[in-house]
């Protein structure tokens, strides 16, 4: 019985996988089942870093705004509320924005939530 080599399908599979381990040192790059152990555990810590790349820039907007509303002698959380009660409804990412590019406008936004309170 002839010998079965899968053909080009397997090829494909196995040159995708290679070509994707080709950063990798030692014999993570050039042996083949190496690199499928590397690769998807690259791909599995690629997929929870997108997860955990949102969590980080939320936390970077949220420092960010709390340095700037200190300034004007307020605290995060009160400012928060003060949005909340004013109907103001700026999300964290255009409230950073706005702290680090236009001052004067977010001194209005936080007098506008000071006066909510």
């Amino acid at each position: 019985m002839p010998r079965a080599k899968r053909g080009f399908k397997a090829r494909r599979r196995r040159n995708r996988i290679m070509k994707a381990a080709s950063g990798f040192r030692g014999g993570r790059r050039r042996m083949y089942r190496r690199a499928v152990e590397a690769v998807h555990r690259a791909w599995a810590y690629a997929y929870r870093g997108r997860k955990e790349k949102k969590r980080q820039m939320r936390r970077l907007w949220i420092v960010r705004i709390n340095a700037a509303v200190r300034t004007h002698g307020l605290s995060y959380s009160r400012f928060i509320e003060g949005l909340k009660k004013a109907n103001i409804e700026l999300d964290r990412k255009v409230l950073s924005d706005l702290a680090i590019h236009d001052p004067s406008g977010f001194g209005k936004v936080v007098e506008a939530a000071r006066g909510a309170l």
